[in-house]
This record gives C-alpha cells, structure tokens and sequence, in this order.
C-alpha cells in the first residue's frame, strides 16, 4: 500500500512505483490477523474479493476455506449480517471468511498475515490445507509466529529486532542448534 523510503520493491522484475497502483492492488490479497469485515452480509464479505463473482463461486470459496458449515448453519445463511467489523462473528470465523475472500478473488500476490492465529489446531491444519493450493503457483508472503503455518515454505526467512537473522527451508533452520527458528521450534513443540 505504500512505495518505499529506500530500496525498492520488484513485481516480475519490475519496481512497484512504475506500476498502475490500482492495477496492482487488484493483483494482491492479503489476509490478516484481524481480518476487515464490512456491516453487510456474508456474501458480501466475500464476494469484496470479487465483486462479480456468482453465488455458486461463493459457496465454492467457502467451501474450500472451511467456513461453509457454519455458515448455513446462520438463521440468514449467506444472506446473514455480520454486523460492524464482522462483531457477531469470532475471531476464526471472520478469518476464514477472509480466506475465502482470497480464495475467490485468486490474486499473483497473496499476503497472509498470521491467517491461522485464532484457530484452534483441527480448525488450523483443514485452514492450512485449504490454502495450499490457494499459494500454488503464486507469490505468497506469510507472517507468522506459529511455524506449522510457514513449515511448507521455499524460504523462510527469521526476523530479531527487524532484522533477518536466518534465511532458509524448515528443514535447514532446524539444524541449526543455537538459532533463534529451532529455539522457536523447540518452545513450540514443548521441547524447553
């Protein structure tokens, strides 16, 4: 959403700035931690990531985003008010709803911010599952704390205090003994 102060950034080769913005932006989705959710229905919701997408393009995403049953299990079913920032819906749920926003809008660039957070482990394995083949064959960057979510990675890089301090596959960094990705690893899995 915003050039660079320094450096730049490269699409296929190509800085950012040299780009039509709004061509550029309806190449990108981005989930995040606290997805944004409009007071409007379900449909709706998702449908922001393609506005001329068909009811049936709707129930596929959600399918496929897992939120499906749950969502017809709505008094309104689709047709169901979210209510401001998505209120009457937790945290998972709207999060979900944001995935299959990105599901249906099938962007180049996909950007996920901590997507799986406020899921529970069942709930964040089908998630994770789901959105495989959402970042095949496309750039995806995704922030996260939690390493099940970037184990599949083809670079995972590690940040300290704003810096990269590792660059590597999962299998690479958790190797390394002393790193800040196995300490991580090992906090994670209960092994400290």
């Amino acid at each position: 959403y915003y050039f660079p102060q320094e450096g730049g950034v490269f699409v296929d080769g190509r800085d950012t700035r040299e780009f039509d913005l709004i061509c550029l932006r309806q190449n990108i989705a981005i989930v995040q931690q606290e997805p944004v959710l409009f007071n409007d229905t379900v449909s709706m919701n998702i449908k922001y990531g393609k506005l001329d997408a068909t009811d049936g393009e709707v129930v596929a995403a959600a399918k496929e985003a897992h939120i499906h049953e749950f969502i017809e299990q709505l008094p309104e079913k689709y047709n169901q008010i979210v209510g401001e920032r998505g209120i009457k819906l937790s945290v998972g749920q709207k999060q979900r709803i944001a995935i299959a926003r990105a599901i249906l809008k099938n962007p180049a660039i996909l950007i996920l911010d901590e997507p799986t957070s406020a899921l529970d482990a069942e709930t964040e394995m089908l998630i994770t599952t789901s959105l495989e083949p959402l970042m095949r064959d496309r750039t995806t960057f995704i922030i996260a704390h939690r390493l099940s979510t970037v184990r599949r990675a083809d670079r995972i890089f590690v940040f300290d205090e704003g810096k990269i301090v590792q660059e590597g596959k999962h299998s690479d960094l958790i190797k390394e003994q002393e790193g800040i990705y196995r300490q991580l690893y090992d906090y994670q899995m209960g092994l400290r």
